[in-house]
């Protein structure tokens, strides 16, 4: 009996705790350094380019790991095509056509876009693909694809 009573006040005790932590976001950031930044070496803004597009990230002030590596001052890279809205900065960045991940650690890539013109941004994700306590997001450039 006393066992079956403890049993139900430690499940208890775990969902409100769950609940909390969910309700405050739930997700602990990893932290970025103050002067750290993410950019897009090539192709330059407004650059009239032709498939396959090659695409060199850049970072400083901080590493690049793979995801699944829990290391202090680091993250991947987050290709971001046509975003119009920057993803939800609480929660993993998605995976889909228009959010590309790099989680192996990769600073370059080559793609291959429709005709006409595109934007890219970049976006850095921490071990759990989840943008830092001062997220590191590139300027926005766009590009004319022929």
């Amino acid at each position: 009996m006393i066992s079956k009573f403890l049993n139900i006040v430690i499940l208890i005790s775990l969902v409100s705790f769950s609940n909390s932590l969910f309700a405050a976001g739930g997700i602990k950031k990893s932290l970025s350094r103050e002067d750290a930044e993410v950019f897009i070496v090539e192709p330059k803004e407004g650059q009239v380019v032709k498939n396959p597009i090659i695409i060199i990230f850049g970072i400083s002030n901080m590493t690049l790991s793979p995801a699944g590596i829990k290391k202090e001052y680091s993250g991947h890279h987050h290709l971001l095509i046509d975003v119009d809205e920057l993803p939800d900065m609480s929660q993993p960045i998605p995976a889909d056509k228009n959010h590309l991940h790099f989680g192996k650690g990769q600073s370059k890539t080559t793609i291959n876009l429709e005709k006409g013109e595109h934007t890219l941004q970049l976006l850095l994700g921490d071990y759990i693909h989840v943008p830092h306590n001062k997220a590191l997001i590139s300027d926005k450039i766009t590009i004319i694809v022929e």
